[in-house]
């Protein structure tokens, strides 16, 4: 038995540090490892080279700073996480190894409006053919990330009343998927999921307070600080699309009036150019046009990021974060959307708070959220599971 305090307690302390610091960056070499954990360089050293002979990591030779360095990552044999992302009109599953290398992927149209059963069962299946594809023994699986699009309620995890998936409210998603999978599922909202894909792969790498906005048929936005996800008390916190522009503006489905979300979702965006550009236009394609030089459709994303920007100067005011990414379709507009944006926090942000911000589109593009169920994984994973030579075997449903 361990006894706090004890040298024994102490060493394994600092071997799961480790291992977490590298779980989280994919890589690290073994100067930023002692950089980001406090510890000395030569108990790093010792570290990484009982980690490296317990099949934990492994190391391979790299520069820095025009230097000769070591990188060392969680070893590609130490078990794969899967990242499962229903949108509002699809449905994206990807598998991934501990290394933070992307093994298999594939994304399909789905209507999750119609069953939650059905969505379940679809992503279930997809899973296990992408197991499958990668060739991988199913009892390397760890977990799995999902991302929905909606609140998840802290105490039950249920899905919370929306009207985007209005019959997936008080469904429990991690219970559902679990049940099919056989492994531990991690959920989270599709904003949060956003922020810490950005965060791990993307526009925020090496940034600990961060907020990404996602425009879609909502408007949430995903908050990091200090480098993790800001939940808040009930789960609710980054509800940017409700707060209020305008008290005499359209009613939201929140049941106030003149959310930001009246002025930036699709459903409420598009009607505005649907009598000139035909019934069938979408976010994607209004993007495209005003890129191509569409004076309407211009128009259009200039106003929608001017309101975002008034709603992000609200987010500079109460949390200051450094950095701002906007993610969804709309990011694609680039500086069409982004510098109206910035004009907005410059007017109403606390000009200290908006200095020190930069407003940047994701890098992940559609695959955000996705690659963010990963992280959500790797994030919420212990580290004691993979102090050893091998993973506990778990039964599992997938054999």
């Amino acid at each position: 038995m361990e006894t706090p305090g004890s040298q024994t307690s102490l060493h394994r302390a600092n071997l799961e540090r480790v291992v977490r610091a590298v779980r989280m960056a994919g890589s690290l070499t073994q100067a930023e490892i002692a950089r980001s954990t406090g510890l000395s360089a030569a108990t790093v050293s010792n570290i990484v080279r009982e980690l490296k002979e317990g099949g934990t990591v492994e190391v391979t030779p790299t520069s820095a700073g025009g230097r000769r360095a070591r990188s060392v990552s969680l070893s590609g044999d130490a078990g794969i996480v899967i990242g499962v992302d229903f949108g509002h009109t699809h449905l994206r599953v990807v598998v991934g190894n501990l290394a933070h290398q992307v093994l298999a992927e594939e994304a399909e149209p789905l209507d999750v409006d119609a069953s939650s059963a059905q969505g379940f069962g679809r992503a279930e299946q997809l899973v296990r053919q992408l197991i499958e594809t990668t060739g991988i023994s199913v009892d390397k699986v760890i977990g799995v990330g999902l991302g929905v699009p909606g609140p998840i309620d802290v105490e039950s995890g249920t899905l919370g009343s929306t009207s985007i998936l209005p019959g997936w409210t008080g469904i429990n998603p991690s219970k559902e998927l679990a049940g099919r999978l056989g492994v531990p599922v991690y959920v989270d909202n599709d904003a949060n999921l956003g922020a810490l894909g950005e965060l791990v792969w993307g526009s925020g790498r090496g940034v600990k307070d961060l907020a990404y906005i996602k425009v879609a048929s909502g408007v949430g936005a995903g908050l990091v600080i200090d480098g993790r996800i800001y939940r808040g008390p009930g789960g609710t916190a980054g509800e940017i699309g409700h707060i209020t522009l305008d008290e005499s503006g359209p009613v939201c489905r929140c049941g106030n009036r003149g959310c930001l979300e009246t002025f930036t979702a699709a459903r409420y965006v598009l009607p505005l150019l649907q009598p000139s550009h035909g019934p069938d236009l979408t976010m994607e394609r209004v993007v495209q046009l005003a890129r191509e030089g569409d004076p309407g459709c211009r128009r259009v994303i200039g106003d929608v990021g001017r309101h975002i920007g008034s709603g992000v100067a609200n987010l500079c005011n109460l949390l200051n974060p450094s950095r701002v990414i906007l993610g969804g379709s709309l990011a694609e507009a680039g500086e069409l959307v982004l510098a109206p944006i910035r004009d907005s926090v410059s007017r109403y942000a606390i000009p200290s708070a908006a200095r020190q911000l930069s407003v940047l589109p994701g890098a992940l593009g559609g695959r955000a959220e996705v690659l963010g169920a990963l992280a959500l994984v790797l994030s919420e994973m212990g580290d004691s599971t993979l102090l050893g030579s091998a993973l506990p075997k778990a039964t599992s449903a997938f054999t």
